[in-house]
């Protein structure tokens, strides 16, 4: 049984095969791209489909992750990916991009937020933790906004395109979660 999210104006559904043209449109991206690991940017033609096919949808099947088409809840015109991830020790790592069309508006933290709640109430987690390059500010905005704590930085922890670059970490712990929603 797939899961799906809603909030007031945002469904999260598993993605399928047929998100890959919306995705791969959506991906390409070069802000997108700077800001994630392993999107490239041009985003090749077909890399969405075989990305979803040999990566992603096996990995769903199993149980290990959850990777969320975040959609407009009245007309599921996909926004944007939310994944998590590697899920041991009863952790999971989140991560996420939207278009650039809806930058702005409050859409990923607002599919943050219900992503963290589906961790810990539904999922059983005790801790959910997200990353982020440290040349983009937004994304640990949405992190704390979200109820995610500062939780330090990686220095040059990661390389793409021959540039290394700082990561930060954010995360919320069950016991946080309860607190927030008493």
């Amino acid at each position: 049984m797939h899961p799906i999210l809603e909030t007031d104006r945002l469904r999260l559904r598993m993605v399928d095969l047929t998100d890959a043209p919306d995705i791969q449109r959506l991906v390409n991206h070069p802000t997108i791209a700077r800001n994630t690991l392993t999107i490239p940017y041009p985003y090749p033609a077909g890399l969405a489909e075989k990305w979803l096919r040999e990566t992603m949808l096996p990995a769903i099947e199993k149980g290990t992750d959850y990777l969320f088409a975040v959609t407009q809840r009245e007309t599921d015109a996909l926004m944007g990916v939310l994944g998590m991830h590697n899920r041991q020790f009863d952790r999971m790592v989140m991560g996420y991009w939207l278009g650039e069309v809806y930058w702005g508006h409050g859409y990923m933290t607002e599919a943050v937020r219900r992503a963290i709640s589906f961790g810990f109430d539904e999922l059983a987690l005790n801790r959910i933790y997200a990353e982020y390059f440290s040349h983009n500010p937004a994304s640990r905005r949405v992190m704390e906004k979200a109820g995610m704590q500062y939780e330090g930085l990686l220095r040059q922890h990661v390389c793409k395109d021959g540039e290394y670059f700082d990561v930060g970490v954010c995360g919320i712990l069950r016991d946080d979660y309860d607190a927030l929603n008493g």
